[in-house]
C-alpha cells in the first residue's frame, strides 16, 4: 500500500466522492448499444448489460480542496481527460467519445470487476499511478492493450 504523503488519508474521500459520482451516472448516463455491448465483452467485462455512459462537457471535481489538487498532481482529471470509468460507470467527454475509448474505459470495468468493488479497484488502481505515473501504471498499459479500432463501421456511437 502507498504510504506517503496524504494518500491513505485522501483514500476514503477519493472514494466517496467516486462512489457519488458513479451513482450520478448510474441514474442518468444510457446503456451501451448492442455494438458496445459486444464489444465490452470482447475486452472482458462480465456483466456489461449495468454498465451506463454519461457525455459530460467537464468532468466532475471534488469539492475537497486537498483531494482535487492530489487528483491534478496524479494527472487525473486534467483538462486532457476523456474518459473515467467508476465501476459500472462511464463519464465520457463530449466530443471524444469513440470505439477506441469506450472500449478502453470498459476494460477498466473488467478490471473493477475482477478487484470486487469500486473501492477496492480504486485503492489499487490510484496507487499504481502514484506509485508509476498515469501512463505508466499497469492499470492504463492493460486498458491500452484492450482498445478496439475506430475503422469498425458497424460501430454506432451511444
Amino acid at each position: 500500500m502507498y504510504t506517503k504523503g496524504p494518500f491513505p488519508l485522501l483514500m476514503p474521500r477519493a472514494i466517496d466522492w467516486c462512489e457519488g459520482i458513479a451513482r450520478r451516472v448510474a441514474r442518468d448516463g444510457v446503456p451501451l448499444t448492442a455494438t458496445a455491448l459486444e464489444d465490452a465483452q470482447t475486452v472482458g467485462v462480465q456483466r456489461p448489460e449495468r454498465i451506463r455512459v454519461l457525455v459530460v462537457e467537464a468532468f466532475p471535481l471534488p469539492s475537497d480542496v486537498l483531494l482535487a489538487s492530489t487528483a491534478a498532481a496524479l494527472g487525473f482529471l486534467g483538462a486532457a481527460t476523456a474518459g473515467l470509468a467508476l465501476g459500472y460507470s462511464i463519464l465520457v467527454r463530449r466530443g471524444r467519445l469513440s470505439r477506441r475509448l469506450l472500449s478502453h474505459e470498459c476494460r477498466h470495468v473488467a478490471q473493477f470487476e475482477a478487484a470486487g468493488s469500486l473501492a477496492e479497484f480504486l485503492t489499487a488502481y490510484l496507487e499504481a499511478i502514484a506509485a508509476f505515473g498515469y501512463d505508466d501504471c499497469s492499470y492504463e498499459e492493460d486498458a491500452r492493450r484492450h482498445e478496439l479500432p475506430n475503422a469498425n463501421l458497424k460501430w454506432r456511437p451511444i
